[in-house]
């Protein structure tokens, strides 16, 4: 997906992005929705606390299984009201923020609010930019012809069948999570280290003791494998039609204004109230990314002045449904990989 990178110039002298800022602004896109915070977090919370009472009643039981399922669900619906308290939709001051996510990201997922939010903040910055934004790094997959060229170690391994894997592959996201969460709070630049570990050990020790306790070794693996592999391929595919398969910037492009570079890297996916509510309203990716603060109810709200502005600019603006996304991101990681699957050359 390409579009303009020419950098226009408003008559007025003022940017794209500030002209589009100002309708938003003006719209009340921007104001606080306490309400439907407090609405989600109550129903969100019953789910969470309901799962995990629905474990202890059932007890050593082959249903457990579908709890797990149920749990791996709400896992994920509580990583992504982290998220929208990591970029203070929820409130405005920075210390209720970090406070609720982390109680929401460490206590209740076990999951470094700190590192995530470090990581993700990298990502806003500099969506699809390899080199800067860590959620292309090609550790394990390959995201561009250039990384493959250059791929070593299990990148390079599986590299010729990454688009074959990148489901399965996504049932061991959840447990990613959770270890480099544990290996970032060792790092010396590490954040509030103290108050993060024990919020993370508290869940750690509660987790794996329960499942212990409830199920003994065997049935606590087996949830465990379940609750997982639900809560990774969740969240993989929540973000994953966002960006995938969309423009990759180098270090040697020219490089875009915000307005562009926001806006040719991310997917729209197309969707009803159901959409919405399963991706936590990241299906207005373009939106999110323009106005990360925006309480996740305005979004679509903001996506025909978005869609309008970038007509208007001659920017492309992409949507897709839901299971084309994920067949463009497929496609994508299936031609990024094609430098891998050519043969080498005969030595002469």
């Amino acid at each position: 997906m390409t579009g303009t990178t020419t950098r226009a110039v408003p008559r007025s002298g003022r940017s794209d992005f500030s002209v589009l800022s100002q309708q938003i602004t003006e719209a009340g896109l921007l104001r606080r929705r306490p309400g439907y915070y407090a609405a989600r977090i109550a129903l969100v919370a019953v789910g969470y606390v309901g799962g995990w009472t629905l474990f202890a009643m059932v007890g050593r039981s082959w249903w457990q299984l579908a709890v797990a399922v149920l749990l791996g669900v709400m896992y994920a619906q509580v990583a992504l009201l982290a998220h929208d308290l990591a970029h203070r939709q929820v409130f405005r001051l920075r210390r209720p923020s970090e406070a609720g996510g982390r109680l929401a990201a460490n206590l209740c997922v076990g999951m470094s609010y700190g590192w995530w939010q470090d990581k993700h903040t990298r990502h806003h910055a500099n969506p699809n930019h390899e080199g800067l934004d860590p959620d292309v790094v090609p550790d394990i997959l390959v995201w561009s012809t250039g990384q493959a060229r250059d791929a070593r170690g299990i990148a390079r391994r599986i590299g010729r069948v990454q688009a074959f894997l990148f489901f399965p592959l996504l049932t061991l996201e959840g447990l990613n999570l959770h270890v480099s969460s544990v290996r970032a709070l060792f790092r010396p630049e590490f954040r509030r280290r103290s108050l993060e570990s024990v919020l993370l050990g508290a869940h750690i020790v509660g987790y794996l003791g329960g499942l212990w306790f409830v199920l003994g070794p065997v049935g606590a693996l087996l949830f465990l494998s379940v609750h997982q592999a639900v809560f990774g391929v969740y969240l993989g595919c929540t973000f994953a039609p966002n960006h995938k398969g969309m423009r990759m910037l180098t270090d040697a492009d020219q490089r875009p204004d915000f307005l562009r570079r926001q806006v040719l890297t991310s997917r729209n996916v197309r969707g009803g109230r159901l959409v919405e509510v399963l991706l936590g309203g990241l299906n207005h990716q373009i939106e999110h990314h323009l106005f990360p603060n925006m309480p996740t109810p305005h979004l679509r709200r903001a996506r025909p002045i978005v869609k309008a502005h970038c007509a208007r600019l001659g920017i492309s603006y992409t949507e897709a449904g839901l299971i084309a996304s994920y067949a463009q991101t497929l496609r994508h990681l299936h031609q990024a990989a094609a430098p891998l699957r050519r043969p080498a050359a005969l030595p002469v």
